[in-house]
């Protein structure tokens, strides 16, 4: 029965629908704008700074390269295959103190990532994952957000097209019921019961004194339960000003969407007490889109804005003398990320 109710839920949620099947009406948008542009890939002009302007396969570490150190938190690269003691030996350098974030260098959907509390959590991670990675601080605000934004190149200021507030997997105990129970309760963390029990294992056993909370995936991903809330009516002028002024600091950005850890939302704001934890170039989605009181309609309509845009976006560079990636360079890259998400799947 409970996975009758459970699957009745994600039929009447289109949020949980395969991606593919989603998209299947977008992909017609895709095909008319890459007819105009005369390639399929023409989105590489978008962002030059960033491999295959953060459509597929770009590092995380690169990126981070190219935006303000005051921005982004402490992190740390490691090639696969490096050493154990000179891994925890960086990260003492680096002063990152636990708990801290694993996660791959190339990779998306939260595939891979994982807080680590411990230094056996980390020769674990290491041992484990098959490609280059990431050692990162853990960022301590609560709250966190995805700006989407948006700079036409002939254009001297930008503009926010979207922005989601994320909530995440955060369970309330009452006493009496295990946290397996209060995840029960739930049809969104219900869906990610298989997913958490393969982390936490015996530990959902625990039972949650009453009012206490235990926040069971910390970082605000859609595919690991958590819920999205659009609040692009946040972006007025100042907001919009102030993170104008920071893409721009960020070379040769004009399509993406930053995910961003925050205090509270004067200081975000007032462009104080935040990191961006991810920049997200031309492969973003506008996930506001999955804001539950969305229709699929609503959804479509954005998409289409938004493919819009880095078609616009992605001209105006390619006339600046911006390549496009060439057909065999593009199906290079969809092989190549096909292997990392099988990779990441077996993580």
């Amino acid at each position: 029965m409970k996975k009758f109710k459970l699957f009745i839920h994600k039929l009447t949620h289109w949020e949980y629908w395969p991606f593919d099947l989603v998209y299947i009406p977008m992909y017609f948008v895709w095909f008319y704008y890459a007819a105009k542009a005369r390639s399929f890939f023409f989105f590489n002009a978008a962002n030059p700074t960033i491999k295959n302007a953060g459509f597929l396969m770009e590092s995380k570490k690169e990126i981070y390269d190219i935006i303000p150190p005051e921005f982004i938190p402490n992190t740390l690269f490691f090639k696969a295959g490096t050493d154990v003691a000179d891994i925890l030996k960086a990260v003492e350098q680096a002063g990152i103190v636990f708990p801290c974030i694993a996660k791959p260098d190339i990779g998306g959907k939260g595939r891979g990532v994982e807080k680590i509390h411990d230094l056996p959590g980390i020769v674990s991670y290491a041992a484990r994952i098959k490609m280059d990675f990431l050692v990162q601080e853990f960022i301590p605000y609560p709250e966190e957000v995805g700006i989407f934004y948006c700079r036409l190149p002939d254009q001297p200021t930008g503009f926010i097209s979207g922005i989601v507030a994320k909530e995440f997997l955060i369970v309330t105990g009452d006493g009496a019921s295990s946290l397996t129970r209060l995840i029960e309760k739930d049809p969104r963390f219900h869906l990610q019961l298989s997913a958490l029990e393969k982390i936490y294992g015996d530990g959902l056993q625990e039972v949650l004194a009453s009012g206490e909370t235990k926040n069971l995936v910390p970082y605000g991903n859609h595919a690991r339960g958590a819920k999205f809330i659009d609040v692009s009516h946040w972006a007025d002028e100042k907001f919009t000003k102030i993170f104008d002024g920071i893409c721009k600091q960020i070379p040769e950005f004009y399509f993406g969407r930053l995910d961003i850890m925050y205090r509270d939302l004067d200081d975000l704001k007032a462009g104080s007490n935040f990191s961006i934890i991810e920049l997200n170039g031309a492969g973003s989605e506008p996930t506001h889109i999955y804001d539950p009181s969305h229709s699929l309609f609503f959804a479509w309509k954005e998409i289409a804005r938004h493919f819009k845009l880095l078609y616009s976006i992605s001209i105006q560079n390619h006339k600046r003398g911006f390549r496009y990636l060439t057909v065999k360079e593009g199906m290079q890259m969809f092989r190549e990320n096909n292997a990392v998400v099988k990779s990441l799947k077996q993580f």
